[in-house]
């Protein structure tokens, strides 16, 4: 089989389901400190990938720090100062909302769609959790003076130069090409050049181009995820660390010593990603001791807590 059991979903005492995936946890010098199920296959790291896009941005002029370049860089949850940070950020390229080509969605933070739907809003691109990422593109292109109505084509400057940068820092080339659920190019690799990407990006000198985006994200996670996000309380909890959740099951994180984790879950579901991260960090020798609340999944029955999701037994190292 590709991937390995890496959760599991106890009902009390009875194993209700389990999640397949694949996990890698590579040390400070590089090397893999666990390989779960076939981390070596290329796989799409979806919003994983974000963190890198914001790197090629920064390459190509991208004048954005802290907050603003946190959110180039996010999967937001499409609250109100998420929103003013994404016009903010358009604002400096001379564009509003109309210019972005993200597909038009709802917030996805639970309070704020609850207070969205209240207000009787809709769908706009605005909202969608990747209208950072697309406003930081649209003010790259403006920097370079590149066009912006075809900045989602794959042959545009500023997504071969995105591509370049994830094949130098995955150190392989990419195995795979598609289309994100927002409309820009989607870069496939594998989880040990996804987990190495985000070990250099964590691991990076002061004063690089890296470490800009590495301090932007661990100093704002807020803007990086939003209100009750993990990716959010992971980043509070591990100073220096740079953290990144995708869908269909992706997450990333890497530390300031350069050591990094990356996984995915096979059935694309997000319920157990948090608890094998977690898991991974502990086998790093990472103290996870603040973020125990990730470390399982509440398994509810009649609205109390009568189970748990837990690390498989292929989670033990």
């Amino acid at each position: 089989m590709v991937h390995e059991v890496v959760a599991e979903v106890w009902r009390g005492e009875f194993l209700e389901s389990v999640h397949h995936g694949s996990v890698v946890a590579l040390d400070a010098a590089g090397g893999t400190r666990l390989s779960v199920g076939r981390p070596d296959r290329v796989t799409f790291p979806r919003s994983s990938n974000k963190p890198v896009q914001g790197l090629a941005m920064v390459r190509n002029g991208l004048d954005l720090d802290g907050e603003l370049l946190a959110l180039a860089c996010a999967s937001h949850s499409g609250e109100d100062f998420h929103v003013d940070g994404a016009r903010r950020i358009l604002a400096k390229a001379g564009l509003d909302f109309s210019a972005l080509q993200c597909t038009p969605d709802l917030p996805i933070g639970e309070a704020a769609l609850a207070a969205h739907l209240a207000a009787g809003r809709g769908k706009a691109p605005e909202y969608m959790n990747c209208s950072g990422k697309h406003a930081a593109m649209l003010l790259t292109c403006v920097i370079n003076d590149w066009s912006t109505d075809d900045y989602l084509e794959f042959s545009h400057p500023l997504q071969v130069s995105v591509r370049a940068t994830l094949e130098e820092l995955a150190g392989e080339p990419v195995g795979a090409v598609g289309v994100d659920g927002c409309g820009a190019p989607l870069f496939g690799i594998s989880l040990n050049g996804l987990a190495r990407a985000f070990g250099t990006l964590a691991g990076a000198p002061v004063g690089s181009q890296e470490h800009r985006i590495a301090a932007a994200m661990n100093a704002h996670p807020e803007w990086v995820g939003g209100t009750g996000r993990d990716v959010t309380e992971l980043m509070r909890a591990l100073p220096g660390a740079v953290a990144k959740d995708g869908a269909e099951g992706v997450y990333a994180i890497g530390l300031p010593d350069g050591s990094a984790v990356a996984l995915k879950i096979a059935d694309g579901s997000s319920r157990a990603r948090a608890v094998v991260v977690v898991e991974a960090l502990r086998l790093l020798g990472v103290d996870v001791e603040a973020l125990e609340p990730l470390a399982t999944v509440p398994v509810l029955g009649h609205g109390r807590t009568v189970g748990a999701v837990r690390p498989a037994l292929a989670m033990t190292g």
